[in-house]
């Protein structure tokens, strides 16, 4: 009998910077994630309507639509109100923080990213 294949779970990375996607995505997938790709706003909801993530990692500044407005459409979706969004990103501020958890996001990690942190 064979066995049935594992489950991975599925993490969109949403980030304009190279060195940013490379980074994670050899991260990610080193532990065993599946990892989605957008490098804009736009693309990450062209995406979502095809897949749903078990998480999404934003960066908050992208061209195009930025991180905070992404996410804010994001939770109007009552299919993806349960996907967490973790902000990642350079605005460290308080006023960045709290915006970022205004428009939905659970958590909100500064660059550069600390693995264990994240």
């Amino acid at each position: 009998m064979a066995d049935a294949p594992k489950r991975r779970d599925i993490v969109l990375v949403v980030d304009d910077a190279p060195d940013t996607l490379s980074f994670l995505t050899d991260t990610l997938e080193g532990a065993g994630v599946t990892v989605l790709i957008a490098t804009d706003g736009a693309s990450c909801l062209e995406l979502v309507d095809q897949i749903t993530p078990h998480l999404i990692l934003m960066d908050a500044m992208m061209p195009g639509i930025d991180g905070f407005e992404t996410c804010r459409q994001l939770k109007q979706d009552k299919g993806l109100q349960h996907v967490p969004v973790v902000f990642m990103t350079g605005l460290g501020d308080t006023e960045h923080v709290l915006e970022g958890l205004k428009a939905g996001g659970v958590d909100y990690v500064t660059k550069p990213i600390v693995v264990e942190e994240l």
